[in-house]
């Protein structure tokens, strides 16, 4: 089904569009910095990986980040954790993020706001080949930086689920296979309980732990080379980043369990 409004994105966006959109990018990233710097106690673990990733890695590469998903908070506020105010406030460096529609496309204005802050409408249940996945596809063929919650919802329940193929998806159809970073973390949803009055809370502990980055040019070549299907591909590239995922839960497991006992020792976050 095709989305209920109108696609969001100008074919050409002017100046005073790109300003806005700049403007809007770099408040609600600074807004999200101050609250996770002086409001939030956040434990990051291999930080600079991230940030390397976003900084320096090849220009025709681009960067898809992938995590778990546990708090409506998730997005914007662990880009505003990770990111430095210099990237926060560079509209070409800053993340594309794609977003539920029926959760945050639902009126006019947030239409809007969300779209000039770089977030993808996302039809959930309409399937990998929809119109935004495609426009997500192209933002990465040009090397951009795209952020992805693979399980395609707020995940409840803590436990490991099976991701969605739309993430293979991005990596296996690109012209060059993208760097690939996912991360986990805990502590989200208590800054933004998922009940009501779904109100943010001040001075809680939030872990994050930066996994290693992923290419997968041999995997996907291999696989083309067997003639093996599209869906194949995708589901094989998925996969490994589930793993990954598997490995990532437990990292920061114990991550969290030493920031809330105190435990200073195991913090390794960027230098902004």
């Amino acid at each position: 089904m095709p989305l209920s409004f109108d696609w969001p994105f100008p074919e050409r966006p002017t100046r005073s569009y790109n300003a806005l959109s700049t403007v809007t990018i770099g408040l609600v990233g600074t807004i999200s910095r101050i609250w996770m710097k002086y409001f939030t106690s956040v434990r990051i673990a291999n930080g600079d990986t991230l940030l390397n990733a976003v900084l320096h890695r090849d220009p025709k590469r681009a960067l898809v980040t992938a995590t778990n998903h546990f708090s409506c908070l998730d997005e914007p506020t662990l880009i505003g954790a990770t990111m430095p105010y210099r990237v926060l406030w560079n509209r070409q460096r800053m993340r594309w993020a794609l977003g539920a529609d029926d959760i945050v496309f639902t009126v006019r204005k947030h239409q809007i706001f969300f779209s000039l802050g770089r977030t993808i409408p996302i039809k959930r249940g309409d399937g990998v080949y929809q119109r935004s996945m495609d426009f997500a596809l192209e933002k990465i063929n040009k090397g951009d930086w795209v952020h992805i919650f693979p399980e395609g919802k707020i995940n409840m329940t803590k436990e490991l689920i099976r991701l969605k193929w739309g993430v293979g998806r991005l990596i296996a159809e690109a012209n060059i296979c993208p760097l690939v970073i996912p991360f986990y973390h805990l502590g989200m949803d208590s800054v933004l309980p998922n009940v009501e009055p779904y109100r943010p809370k001040m001075g809680q502990k939030v872990s994050i732990f930066i996994g290693e980055p992923l290419i997968f040019d041999d995997l996907v070549n291999k696989m083309k080379k067997e003639n093996r299907s599209l869906q194949e591909i995708r589901k094989a590239v998925t996969d490994v980043i589930q793993n990954e995922f598997a490995k990532l839960k437990s990292k920061c497991e114990e991550l969290h369990r030493q920031h809330l006992a105190g435990d200073a020792s195991s913090s390794s976050s960027p230098k902004i």
